[in-house]
């Protein structure tokens, strides 16, 4: 006789954002039409300087709309950046923003959206797919908060490949390594759906097969847009499911030590992998497939130990001393993960990424 657990099954629940996407080559000819759609008469545009000109087309292309520019967006959110962004809206009496870069443009048109109201449009330049979330990281006296709200995510996405042609092969490899570990993380997630299983397996793949192809030649605009668009289903994995031990390691270490975002995620992805995938055999017989590898630790850290900068923690500049405060933190109050997480498991790993 099998015993039951009393009360009701588990429910599991899937919400999907409401979101318009327009995916393809010269999408980002669309924005303006997407300004009209919405009702914006008075846009605010944010970009980041590596993204300046396509920024100054855009700029021309919404003619009489462009209420003011905002080009210092920095990573992590900062809170000061903001408020100094927000006084700028507030004077131009913009009634929406357009982001125009990576992934802290979009951040910064996130915490401005979600203080304001107005709504927003995302032209990422990367593929770091935070555009396609419900989530805001944000830093304050070397402490990343995040939260998560459906106000926060962007209403329109603009996904244009074209945007990335130029985007160099380091930042190539480690974006697309970060946006890798969205969707890893969605496969060991509590609260993995069917759906999210698709996405996950789906963007992984994506992600694995274009990734080499547009190292090997980086204007071919069909390997780009496909590792683009499976950064964007990443970003939909992320979206739809809690994060993990990765992310909240990330937000951590990057928080304190003002790191580079793509960078670090791209270094920890392999150590977390390591560290998580004997307790998660689904997630790593869906990475086996997608990698070709049987161990797909070791395929994904072949692609990060490639990258031309740094590769580990210490490379980064993160002090030896930090990693124990650093592990203290995240055992504190860890994010939901398949292996438990304790103060000395999470240091190991750590000295192991450093």
């Amino acid at each position: 006789m099998t015993d039951h657990p009393a009360g009701p099954p588990q429910v599991t629940v899937h919400e999907t954002l409401p979101a318009r996407v327009l995916l393809g080559p010269g999408a980002r000819h669309g924005v303006p039409d997407e300004c009209e759609r919405l009702g914006a008469r008075r846009v605010l545009l944010v970009s980041t300087p590596s993204a300046a000109t396509p920024a100054d087309e855009l700029a021309d292309a919404l003619g009489a709309r462009l209420a003011a520019r905002f080009g210092r967006p920095a990573a992590h959110t900062p809170v000061a950046v903001t408020a100094d962004a927000l006084r700028l809206a507030e004077e131009a009496g913009a009634d929406s923003v357009v982001a125009l870069g990576g992934g802290s443009a979009v951040g910064l048109a996130k915490a401005l959206s979600v203080r304001t109201g107005i709504p927003q449009i995302a032209v990422p330049t990367t593929y770091a797919g935070s555009e396609a979330t419900p989530v805001l990281g944000e830093t304050e006296n070397g402490v990343k908060t995040t939260r998560r709200a459906p106000a926060i995510a962007p209403g329109t996405i603009v996904y244009d490949p074209e945007l990335t042609l130029t985007l160099p092969p380091g930042l190539t490899l480690t974006s697309a390594l970060n946006a890798l570990a969205h969707a890893v993380e969605a496969l060991w997630a509590p609260d993995a759906t069917p759906v999210s299983d698709a996405l996950a397996t789906e963007a992984a793949d994506g992600l694995l097969t274009a990734l080499p192809l547009v190292l090997g030649e980086p204007a071919h605009p069909g390997h780009r847009g496909r590792l683009q668009s499976s950064a964007w289903l990443a970003g939909l994995c992320l979206a739809g499911t809690r994060m993990g031990l990765h992310h909240q390691l990330a937000h951590a270490l990057g928080g304190t030590y003002d790191l580079p975002h793509a960078a670090l995620h791209a270094l920890l992805l392999p150590h977390v992998l390591a560290f998580n995938l004997p307790a998660a055999p689904k997630a790593g017989a869906r990475l086996s497939r997608a990698t070709g590898d049987a161990d797909p630790v070791a395929a994904v850290a072949r692609l990060a130990r490639s990258y031309d900068g740094p590769t580990t923690l210490a490379a980064l500049g993160v002090p030896h001393h930090g990693l124990r405060t650093i592990a203290e933190r995240v055992a504190a109050a860890p994010h939901p993960n398949p292996r438990p997480v304790t103060a000395d498991s999470v240091t190991r790993l750590l000295e192991a990424a450093f």
